[in-house]
């Protein structure tokens, strides 16, 4: 059969009932995504080794890969246990944490420590210096830097087992002071409450690697990586927000 033949033949044939070809199949309807997880880890802000010789990378990448992710975990679990809790913000939880199950004091007050913490450090040589303003309020709380240095070191050496060392500003001054386990100074029932600008981990996974038992060499140490320009800002936020 000539070629022109054979093709009118075919467009014939595929017009003839029965023959007609198949309309394409609908698309399948695109699957919802999973439902987001309440709260996540952010990354470092810096690598693990950014903080040597003070923290090594092998402390830091346990303490942020293994012990954060596993706050976050087990907070995202309790949240999701409870119908009541969906939705609230992490500060929300920590202001009522008195009357909400201990997996959330425990687990959301380690998740916003250890944010805080990680923002709270930098490598050596670019955490800048204190700023005028928190310069001046710390000589007029503490008499000079120094001093309040000391009064920091001893809060974190005193605090007995796990915890942590705070500088906060409670609406009308600056002060030192420390809480155990995961507690901290925005918890409705902190025995001292504030908004926090310093802060530093004195759990032993936060420094044992390097600093075995010395948890004062550890503290002496961190002043070096301490991150002042977040300290900074934090304390700008919490002096303008209570004006």
């Amino acid at each position: 059969m000539p070629m022109f033949a054979r093709l009118a033949a075919a467009a014939v044939a595929l017009s003839l009932p029965g023959l007609a070809l198949a309309a394409p199949a609908p698309a399948a309807p695109a699957q919802a995504p999973a439902s987001a997880e309440p709260f996540s880890l952010a990354p470092l802000p810096y690598a693990y080794e950014a903080l040597e010789p003070v923290i090594d990378a092998q402390t830091m990448r346990i303490h942020h890969g293994k012990h954060h992710q596993g706050y976050v975990n087990n907070l995202n679990a309790a949240v999701k246990a409870n119908p009541a809790l969906q939705g609230k913000s992490l500060e929300a939880l920590l202001a009522d944490v008195a009357s909400l199950p201990p997996a959330i004091r425990n687990n959301g007050g380690g998740h916003y420590n250890h944010t805080l913490f990680w923002k709270l450090m930098a490598p050596a040589g670019q955490g800048g210096e204190p700023s005028p303003a928190l310069a001046a309020q710390i000589r007029k709380d503490f008499g000079s830097l120094e001093a309040f240095k000391e009064a920091f070191q001893a809060a974190g050496a005193q605090r007995f087992g796990s915890g942590w060392a705070w500088l906060i500003w409670t609406g009308d001054r600056l002060a030192v002071t420390s809480t155990p386990n995961q507690d901290n100074p925005l918890m409705g029932d902190a025995p001292v409450k504030g908004a926090p600008v310093i802060a530093n981990d004195v759990w032993e996974h936060a420094y044992y690697l390097k600093h075995q038992n010395n948890r004062a060499g550890y503290l002496s140490g961190w002043w070096g990586v301490l991150n002042w320009n977040e300290a900074n800002r934090l304390f700008e936020a919490a002096t303008r927000k209570g004006k």
